[in-house]
């Protein structure tokens, strides 16, 4: 897990953004928005073809929804460059937002809630004002399961939440 902390604070440095979009274009990924899949269907896809990385999104998502899928689909392209080239044609598909069933998926989540926010961020936030949970993750302006990522990241490397 130390390793998709500093990768994700490599890239948001690098790249002076935590921003998925701007990401995005700046690692030179194609952006879809597609409107071909139901809202509770597949959420995203990445692949890369012909050395071209590109990124799906669900369309008949809401805007904070495709905001993090865009996210979890650049943590591919960045992270599992390697597998997704080592089956051509092949895309690493989603249906689930903040699913935890392999490595990978693990991995990409942990990477987008620690690229999204930052350390430092999480910690004026939560640092005395002894805001509830979900108003901490509204304040971050992060869904509350990434919200859990990102503390369970911050947890294993040894930071307190309370100064």
């Amino acid at each position: 897990m130390e390793y998709t902390y500093l990768e994700a604070e490599r890239v948001a440095m690098e790249y002076d953004t935590r921003n998925p979009y701007e990401l995005l274009e700046c690692i030179g990924a194609h952006l879809e928005i597609s409107y071909a899949y139901t809202a509770d269907g597949l959420k995203g896809f990445s692949a890369i073809f012909n050395r071209t990385m590109y990124a799906l999104v669900n369309g008949k998502l809401n805007e904070h929804e495709q905001r993090i899928v865009a996210g979890h689909e650049e943590a591919h392209l960045i992270l599992h460059k390697a597998e997704i080239l080592q089956y051509p044609g092949q895309t690493m598909r989603d249906f689930e937002l903040y699913s935890e069933t392999s490595r990978l998926e693990y991995q990409a989540n942990h990477f987008l809630a620690d690229f999204l926010v930052s350390d430092e961020q999480v910690l004026d936030v939560a640092s005395g004002k002894r805001l509830g949970y979900f108003h901490t993750a509204s304040a971050l302006y992060m869904p509350p399961p990434l919200l859990a990522f990102k503390l369970h990241s911050m947890i294993e490397r040894g930071l307190s939440l309370w100064r």
